[in-house]
């Protein structure tokens, strides 16, 4: 992203309005933690992750101390954050870190994704902002977008500056990217980022497990705690019920936007639920996490036999076979497209993205029942259904 003159020009003059208001930047400080002045302390017990990867929550004496692993570089640390209850007074000896005032009351948060998921866990009064609101569906955040006391803070990718500054958030998150310096502008505020890499999970369940991180940070821990291990449960159960299966069908998901495809590695969310789900991925030999852009041609020529293939859309008309075949020469080439086991989630109207990024068990389950037909029995899927 390019910023101009006038840009920059104004994030001076916002750094000299906060230096020059001592009482508005002593609130601002405190409400965010700034860039308090830390020093090294011993480590705390750990709070042992079951499941994700990039995460390391300790306990301490008056704090709990939250590392986030760098997901491109896991010998290298992302973020260290420093949370403290609000009504404590700062500990003498604290590890270097961004301090963060919790329970947080005032938060800015760029994905439907975490909305969501704030929402389930009661935490949804302490959303302040949101960006890129044409993806929230929630009836009740909308109404409260309409109403003003949710603010519209602009694209994601572009958030509205003065409307941050305005809203005076006690923390930003955002999914963070690698070599991505789309969001300097967010930065140069000096709010704390919490730098929401659940994304970059090498499973389901250890990207769910980031919601334990989340009720810390807002007050709803032991909500946070009781959710995740009744997903875990049943996320084990599927699984387990599909290990039973002899037959491992080869799944595809999605299709070409623009010239590339982009498809699930074999360490990513979406190539575990695949194996989870009783079947195989075509490109487990892509090792990390994440997906990779391939051309169409390769991924024909590499998964032209798939079996299955769940296509997420959106758009106001139910997508039919007819129309996936028009969209790109290379969709009717599929052993799945040509034997009609091809199953469409229509985003527009159905909740697939704000829901099962932490609720992992509900698409395993769909893609369990339309991979394996008769293996669980008098149930039917929620988000997919076959394309006709």
């Amino acid at each position: 992203m390019i910023f101009s003159k006038k840009y920059f020009a104004f994030v001076k003059r916002t750094a000299r309005f906060f230096a020059g208001s001592m009482m508005l930047g002593v609130a601002f400080l405190a409400s965010c933690g700034g860039s308090l002045s830390v020093s090294e302390g011993d480590s705390g017990e750990e709070i042992k992750m079951r499941h994700a990867n990039l995460l390391k929550i300790s306990e301490d004496k008056g704090f709990t101390e939250v590392t986030v692993k760098n997901p491109w570089d896991t010998l290298k640390i992302l973020q260290k954050y420093i949370l403290i209850p609000s009504d404590s007074v700062l500990p003498a000896q604290l590890p270097k870190g961004t301090i963060i005032r919790t329970p947080v009351t005032n938060a800015l948060v760029l994905s439907t994704v975490h909305t969501g998921l704030l929402k389930e866990l009661g935490a949804d009064d302490a959303i302040g902002g949101i960006c890129s609101v044409e993806y929230v569906n929630d009836s009740t955040l909308k109404k409260r977008l309409a109403e003003g006391s949710i603010i519209d803070c602009g694209l994601s990718q572009n958030p509205d500056i003065e409307k941050i500054i305005s809203l005076r958030p006690q923390v930003i998150m955002l999914s963070p990217y690698e070599n991505n310096d789309n969001y300097a502008k967010t930065a140069s505020l000096g709010i704390p980022i919490i730098e929401c890499a659940d994304y970059m999970e090498s499973s389901p369940l250890g990207r769910a497990e980031w919601m334990r991180f989340y009720g810390l940070l807002f007050g709803v821990s032991n909500r946070s705690e009781t959710l995740f291990a009744d997903i875990e449960d049943k996320y084990t159960q599927l699984k387990d019920t599909a290990a039973t299966v002899e037959r491992k069908p080869s799944v595809i998901f999605d299709r070409r936007y623009g010239q590339v495809w982009n498809v699930p590695c074999g360490n990513s969310t979406t190539g575990q639920l695949i194996e989870d789900a009783g079947g195989r991925n075509p490109f487990a030999s892509y090792s990390k996490s994440g997906s990779v852009a391939l051309s169409p041609e390769k991924v024909v020529a590499t998964a032209h036999d798939a079996d299955v293939w769940f296509v997420r859309y959106n758009q106001e008309k139910e997508k039919s076979l007819k129309e996936l075949a028009s969209d790109a020469p290379e969709n009717s080439q599929f052993k799945a497209f040509k034997e009609g086991n091809v199953f469409g989630c229509n985003t527009q109207y159905v909740n697939l993205f704000e829901e099962t990024p932490f609720h992992p068990e509900r698409v395993l389950r769909d893609m369990v029942i339309l991979m394996h037909p008769g293996l669980i029995k008098d149930q039917e899927p929620i988000y997919y259904k076959k394309m006709k």
